[in-house]
């Protein structure tokens, strides 16, 4: 009998073990799935801040171009605009019309 109950008895342990250890793994998998969560999120906020500071970027390149493109809509400016304001001499004029 000493042989049976010696047996049942490291069964026991054994089966008391294994249970501790199934619950050990599922503490780990859990931990495991809230990292991972966590990663996730945190990759998600990294993506939507790289897409806003290239949005960012994007509309102030564009407002830039469209300054200097309403700065070469208005035409010339200081002396430029000055020579470009007169009226042409008549000896100009000719020389316009005939070509």
């Amino acid at each position: 009998m000493s042989k049976t109950s010696d047996l049942t008895v490291a069964l026991k342990n054994i089966q008391a073990q294994m249970k501790t250890l199934r619950t050990q793994a599922a503490e780990v998998r859990a931990s495991l799935k809230m990292a991972r969560a966590a990663d996730k999120i945190a990759r998600t906020t990294v993506k939507a801040n790289k897409a806003a500071v290239r949005a960012e970027k994007k509309a102030a390149r564009i407002a830039k171009l469209e300054a200097k493109l309403l700065a070469m809509k208005t035409g010339p400016v200081g002396s430029k605009a000055i020579k470009a304001n007169k009226k042409p001499s008549a000896c100009t004029t000719v020389y316009q019309m005939a070509a």
